[in-house]
C-alpha cells in the first residue's frame, strides 16, 4: 500500500484540505504557517528594539489580549524564534515570577522579512512611512 505522502512525491500532504486536494509542505509554507498568526510579527517587530517584560511586550503590540500574547510567546518560544528568561526579582507583585523576552539569532534574521514588507507596502499600497522614520510600526494599522 502506498502512503500518501509517498503519493504526492514524498513530501507530507494534507487531506483534510478539502475535496482531495494536497497541500505539500515546504519550507516557505512552514514558515508562513508560524508568522501568519495574528500578532506574531507585531511581536517580533517589537522585540527587534530589545528584550521586553509581558506587560511592556503588550503595550508595545498594542491591542493583543494577555491570553493570546501568552500563547503567541510560547509558540514563539517553541519554534526558537523567542528566548524566555524568568527573572528572580523581589519587585514582581503576588510572587509571580517576571520575565523577559528576547529574540533568538532566528528572530532577529526576521528583521529583514518585516523591512521587504516595510518596502512592498510603500510600493505597492501607497504607504508611507510617519515622518520617513523605517523603524515605525503601527500595531494598530489595517483593524477596524
Amino acid at each position: 500500500m502506498v502512503s500518501r505522502s509517498e503519493a504526492v512525491g514524498g513530501r507530507a500532504a494534507d487531506a483534510s484540505a478539502g475535496r482531495g486536494a494536497s497541500i505539500r509542505r515546504c519550507a516557505a509554507g512552514s514558515a508562513i504557517e508560524i508568522l501568519q498568526e495574528k500578532w506574531v510579527l507585531h511581536i517580533v517587530h517589537a522585540l527587534l528594539g530589545g528584550s521586553r517584560c509581558f506587560n511592556e511586550l503588550g503595550r508595545d503590540v498594542g491591542g493583543c489580549n494577555p491570553t493570546t500574547l501568552a500563547h503567541r510567546l510560547a509558540r514563539l518560544e517553541g519554534v526558537g524564534v523567542i528566548r524566555k528568561e524568568v527573572l528572580h526579582d523581589d519587585a514582581h507583585a503576588a510572587g509571580l515570577p517576571r520575565c523577559s523576552y528576547e529574540l533568538t539569532d532566528a528572530g532577529r534574521e526576521l528583521q529583514e522579512v518585516i523591512d521587504a514588507i516595510r518596502v512592498w507596502a510603500v510600493a505597492h499600497l501607497g504607504t508611507s512611512e510617519p515622518n520617513g522614520d523605517p523603524g515605525y510600526f503601527d500595531g494598530d494599522a489595517g483593524r477596524t
